[in-house]
């Protein structure tokens, strides 16, 4: 059930020619959930309710069951009616304009320094454990990263500086697979302990090996100490290392692991590092574009090449085994993925920018569209003009009125 707004619809049927704007390109993971997710529940898959949750708002996204806008030209009397999205997190037609708004927050944040792209990966052998305990040790991963990286910062070896950091969680690979780690995009300058700001050179200033030890000690010796306290979860899974013998062999066996540290990227300004980072922060784990293919029973899908230089792969999966692996990263609910450490901390940033900025001179970049509104934004972005008639091509399209969705 919807309720309507009050209107001035036109009485004359003949008038009213409803376009929906709508392309199935931009819908091929939706048509998978419609296809098989009633299979996917009726078996063996354990749901989460946050699962369930994002599933749903997959399949009723712009599809006319959340509601709907509806325009009208006042010129030639043509009739829009534009489907409400669900603006969840998982569905992969929401994520543009969240992307835009971050990327354009994040501009103000700039400092005149280089910076660095650093990915930490935990061995997959903790896999089995880090699902059954989500929420705690993907939070884990984060406090590691931002330690390994602000502890070894502050020390004059190194740099001797606060950095800014913005930490990304991803979950997944090209293949969908449980892959769990951290995009970090570093600054090569910071605070030093006395008020100043200190630069690294164009090179990352930390060694491969040192970020690798430190990090990997700190997640052991944090990971044992949940243990001790009878703090983790185990599923069937995991089950045996319940068991402190077993329990012992695991860590061990995870201490002789590498853990090596990524060093992914210089970038020439911060523009580009964030610009870059934005392609990561409102991602899902697998995009529209990537899909070829969608049948009844069978959807097909292309991956990059497993070492650079490699020719694309395509993957062939069952739609339920698609949406297995699609649920799999769906983050737990109120999860933050995206988190500041640092200089741009949230409790400090503020002072800290404004201090940074003063020191330097002056505030490098400002934010190109606070305050819009929406039409606005899309008109400045996409160059999208939602007052602009697609049949007579005048400024005159109107809106009249929304439809909701019943929360019945």
């Amino acid at each position: 059930m919807c309720t309507l707004l009050p209107t001035e619809l036109p009485l004359r049927s003949a008038l009213l020619t409803v376009w929906l704007v709508f392309s199935m390109n931009s819908f091929k993971i939706r048509q998978i959930f419609e296809h098989s997710y009633e299979a996917y529940s009726v078996g063996n898959h354990y749901q989460s309710d946050i699962q369930r949750k994002a599933a749903h708002a997959i399949l009723n996204c712009k599809s006319g069951k959340l509601g709907y806008n509806i325009s009208r030209c006042s010129n030639c009397e043509h009739v829009e009616i534009h489907n409400n999205s669900c603006r969840n997190r998982n569905c992969p037609n929401c994520q543009a304009v969240l992307k835009e708004v971050w990327v354009d927050k994040r501009r103000a944040e700039v400092i005149d320094s280089p910076y660095f792209h650093v990915v930490f990966t935990l061995p997959h052998e903790l896999n089995p454990l880090i699902y059954c305990n989500q929420k705690l040790l993907y939070g884990l991963l984060h406090r590691c990263c931002a330690e390994t990286l602000l502890e070894l910062s502050a020390d004059k070896k190194w740099l001797g500086a606060t950095l800014g950091i913005i930490q990304v969680l991803h979950t997944w690979n090209q293949e969908l697979d449980y892959h769990v780690h951290m995009h970090c995009i570093v600054s090569g300058g910071g605070i030093t302990k006395d008020g100043k700001i200190r630069k690294s050179s164009k090179n990352f200033f930390i060694r491969t090996e040192v970020l690798r030890d430190k990090f990997k000690g700190k997640y052991m010796a944090y990971l044992s100490a949940l243990y001790e306290n009878d703090s983790l979860h185990f599923s069937s899974a995991c089950e045996k290392l319940r068991n402190s013998y077993h329990w012992k062999e695991f860590k061990d066996s995870l201490y002789e692991k590498d853990w090596c540290p990524y060093i992914k990227e210089t970038f020439n300004g911060f523009g580009n590092a964030i610009e870059y980072l934005g392609r990561y922060t409102h991602k899902i784990a697998i995009s529209n574009s990537r899909i070829l293919s969608v049948t009844q029973e069978k959807v097909t899908f292309s991956a990059r090449g497993k070492k650079p230089g490699d020719p694309k792969r395509y993957i062939t999966l069952d739609n339920t085994e698609f949406i297995r692996r699609y649920l799999m990263h769906v983050l737990p609910s109120g999860f933050q993925k995206i988190r500041y450490y640092g200089f741009l901390n949230n409790r400090m940033k503020s002072a800290n920018l404004k201090l940074i900025f003063k020191l330097q001179g002056s505030q490098r970049f400002q934010q190109r569209y606070a305050g819009m509104s929406m039409a606005e934004l899309l008109k400045a972005v996409w160059n999208y003009d939602i007052c602009i008639c697609p049949e007579c091509g005048q400024t005159t399209m109107k809106q009249l009125g929304r439809c909701y969705a019943s929360s019945a």
